[in-house]
């Protein structure tokens, strides 16, 4: 018999925050987490893969998907819709291990109204200078793009009160060591 509890556990924060290489560095170090895959309406970027990376859907399959219910959360983020499928949600939890889901600061919050057992996570850019910097050094976004993410990070910031545990990504390697620790924390109470 395990020791731990599955637990749901929600990262989010603003596009650039690093959130995906963050919990892809503890899911290495965790690899009994589990992982969704969410759905989105933006075109894949080079090198994503449909049903690995996301749920590649048209902006008419996701609105049957809402209108028939099938989202635990989803939103309109930077001119896309995203989302994660319910049964993405129940198909890692009946496997018995803890989950993972790495969404945005509304798919967050709208996570927390149906599942107030989840533990959200926030994680935090050291600053708005660094995070436009991230931004621009991954190449995909124009400035216009840029200047939209940036004004969407400053309103996700002004949420992060509601969060149950805060991360700063400044030093990577310190980072993924804290979410280990909320994580293995959480699994332990």
């Amino acid at each position: 018999m395990s020791d731990t509890a599955s637990k749901l556990f929600v990262v989010s924060g603003p596009s650039g925050a690093g959130k995906g290489t963050l919990v892809a560095r503890v899911r290495e170090e965790l690899p009994n987490l589990g992982l969704t895959v969410s759905a989105t309406t933006r075109e894949p970027r080079e090198g994503e893969v449909d049903g690995t990376s996301y749920y590649f859907l048209t902006p008419d399959e996701f609105q049957r998907r809402v209108d028939a219910d099938e989202f635990v959360e989803w939103a309109h983020v930077h001119g896309h819709c995203y989302g994660t499928l319910k049964s993405e949600v129940e198909r890692n939890l009946l496997q018995g291990s803890s989950l993972i889901l790495e969404i945005d600061v509304q798919g967050a919050l709208q996570v927390r109204e149906r599942m107030p057992e989840a533990v959200l996570i926030f994680i935090k850019p050291p600053s708005l200078e660094v995070l436009a910097e991230r931004l621009r050094n991954r190449g995909t976004e124009t400035e216009d793009a840029i200047a939209l993410r940036l004004s969407n990070a400053r309103r996700e910031l002004a949420l992060q009160d509601r969060y149950d545990e805060i991360v700063v990504n400044d030093d990577l390697d310190e980072a993924v060591g804290q979410l280990i620790g909320i994580i293995e924390n959480y699994e332990r109470n």
